[in-house]
């Protein structure tokens, strides 16, 4: 089974090589309206086993479907311009979305050691559809030139908003490292603001501003048995969003993966993340204050291993169901990947002995 499951964890993680990918949606999320460059469940199981050298590609579908209260709600009409700037606002309400996006993602492992360890460099792109609702009244009060205050409302909202676009670009560089069973890899990726975005419009693709995230991980494989278990934390900085002037402060993400292989061709097993902002948001359109955001979700995992050609190929389906939000929509989503990958190189002859008469 040893070399089946190391050709199984080179294209589980060419698979994995996405990164932020999906990050650029911007139905779901967190910090400004509810919406952050990471995506929660971008990693899984074996995110940090070695790859095969070469080229590699991913391509994945993602559907998400997440609702949020009047707290979010009353995020994303600042963030829109809904709301003027002189009045202090409260919005009973409530605010749905859903998304689907295709990826593609070429990845390149080269076969040159770099600090003892395997790079590799990845790119994502994607391109799909959001589409966002939000209802509910608008009441608060209006402070005046000279310091009055005036009540405002009761104004009903209904707003809804579907675009079609690529979303941001997300290059990606990892090194990895094997000690038997025990794997270990860190990771840079970023966000270049070159999506569908409109600071008016409720839905987008892209998420308006640039972004830093890096981590580490670690995978416990043993291909004997067949358990494995992954996990990769990281943090994102985020630049400012000049189109709003808000900055969303840093973002802590941790996602998981835990699988058992029932036979070379198959595995099983639970996926999860938690998702925490740990810094709070500024800048001078900030409205709404630290506005921290958090999300937990869990669920299922399967996947299948199969020849292609003189490739390897590998199909994930996951899901995640989301819990215990705060300031951030909650529902859930799943995962469809499909990737193909170098096969392993296969043992070299062994040497017949020389038979001399």
């Amino acid at each position: 089974m040893q070399r089946t499951t190391t050709r199984t964890a080179s294209c589980i993680c060419g698979a994995l090589a996405l990164a932020t990918a999906a990050s650029t949606t911007n139905t779901a999320l967190a910090d400004e309206g509810g919406v952050s460059f990471w995506i929660p469940g971008f990693f899984g199981s074996l995110a940090a086993t070695p790859q095969q050298p070469g080229w590699s590609e991913a391509n994945i579908y993602y559907h998400t479907t997440v609702s949020a209260g009047g707290n979010v709600a009353l995020a994303r009409e600042f963030q829109i311009g809904r709301i003027p700037a002189n009045l202090t606002a409260n919005l009973n309400a409530s605010l749905n979305a859903t998304g689907d996006l295709g990826m593609v993602i070429p990845t390149y492992v080269f076969a040159t050691p770099v600090l003892g360890g395997q790079a590799a460099v990845s790119m994502i792109a994607a391109y799909g559809r959001v589409s966002t609702s939000l209802a509910g009244t608008l009441t608060g009060t209006l402070t005046g030139p000279g310091g009055g205050v005036f009540p405002f409302g009761p104004r009903s909202d209904s707003i809804t908003s579907t675009v079609w676009g690529f979303g941001d670009v997300i290059p990606q560089a990892s090194l990895r490292w094997n000690n038997g069973v025990h794997n270990v890899m860190t990771y840079i990726t970023g966000d270049i603001p070159v999506g569908a975005y409109d600071s008016t419009r409720l839905s987008n693709i892209g998420i308006g501003h640039g972004a830093l995230d890096a981590g580490a991980g670690y995978t416990y494989f043993n291909p004997q048995t067949g358990h494995e278990f992954s996990a990769v934390l990281g943090f994102t900085y985020n630049f400012l969003n000049q189109s709003t002037q808000y900055q969303n402060g840093v973002d802590m993400h941790l996602d998981w993966g835990a699988s058992q292989f029932l036979s070379k061709q198959v595995l099983v097993g639970l996926v999860g993340y938690v998702y925490k902002e740990i810094g709070c948001d500024s800048g001078s359109g900030d409205r709404v204050g630290c506005f921290q955001s958090q999300v937990v979700a869990v669920g299922p995992q399967i996947g299948f291993i199969f020849p292609v050609g003189n490739m390897q190929g590998y199909l994930n389906i996951k899901g995640y169901k989301e819990f215990a939000a705060e300031n951030r929509p909650e529902g859930w989503n799943t995962w469809i990947t499909f990737a193909i990958s170098p096969a392993a190189a296969p043992p070299p002859p062994s040497a017949r002995p020389m038979i001399t008469k």
